[in-house]
């Protein structure tokens, strides 16, 4: 798959299911896994509204964060925020349990210096949200 091709899939999968989870480099999706997902890098990810050409902001995302992406236990994640609508495009990363992901979400969310706001299990398909205010 050509990369245009990769970001019109990333794009629609967004779109249709909420988020997604590849590995740009080789234009691959990875299956459903049963782990805590999060921003490695916080500081990073870009939130985006609703309105925005994603197919645009996916390649600008990508060409900016390369490096970032190519890390062996990183990959592209997108979100979808249930409430805002808003887009997540995340260096992510994920963590075995619910306890220990939201401990390592939170303590990387201070060391980054922005709050993570949720973290995700794609084979339970939930979000659990990390901060009250």
């Amino acid at each position: 798959m050509n990369f245009e091709n990769f970001l019109i899939q990333v794009a629609e999968r967004t779109l249709e299911n909420g988020g997604t989870a590849s590995k740009p480099a080789t234009g691959t999706f990875l299956p459903p896994r049963d782990v805590w997902s999060f921003p490695k890098y916080p500081s990073k990810t870009a939130i985006l509204p609703p309105t925005v050409d994603l197919i645009i902001e996916l390649r600008n995302f990508i060409i900016q964060n390369e490096v970032y992406l190519n890390e062996n236990d990183c990959w592209l994640g997108t979100w979808i925020h249930p409430q805002t609508r808003e887009f997540y495009l995340d260096i992510a990363m994920g963590v075995d349990g619910l306890d220990d992901a939201k401990e390592t979400a939170k303590r990387i969310s201070i060391e980054d210096g922005r709050k993570i706001v949720a973290i995700f299990n794609a084979r339970q398909n939930k979000t659990v949200f990390l901060w009250e205010d």
